[in-house]
């Protein structure tokens, strides 16, 4: 796994060639989950999170975190992933209350974590 922090938008790609994107919207952060190729035709995931903010000229910029995930990685990754998502639906008491809302459908409440103060 490869972690690496871009500072704008603008940054290009440098490593493969895209074979399938899926954008996730959650709130202030777009998630992408993008498979890329690599030139033996070998495939990763990518996982970016973009937040767009204002700078200090008032322009909206991008603030990127991308990790790479190779496929020697996909299962211990995903295992690590469910434990951790598990143990914070069962232990967080946010995650766990559940709301009521007209018609008996349930809304979950979350807080926005931000990552800088941690």
């Amino acid at each position: 796994m490869y972690f690496e922090d871009f500072d704008n938008a603008d940054t290009q790609e440098r490593n493969g060639d895209d074979v399938y994107s899926k954008p996730v919207r959650a709130g202030k952060r777009t998630y992408f989950f993008d498979v890329k190729a690599t030139k033996n035709n070998d495939y990763y995931l990518t996982i970016t999170e973009s937040k767009r903010r204002l700078d200090r000229d008032g322009r909206f910029v991008y603030d990127k975190h991308k990790i790479f995930l190779y496929k020697e990685d996909f299962e211990k990754f995903s295992q690590g992933l469910e434990e951790i998502i598990q143990y914070i639906r069962e232990k967080a008491p946010v995650m766990t209350e559940k709301i009521e809302k007209e018609g008996n459908d349930e809304v979950t409440p979350f807080s926005d974590v931000n990552f800088e103060e941690l």
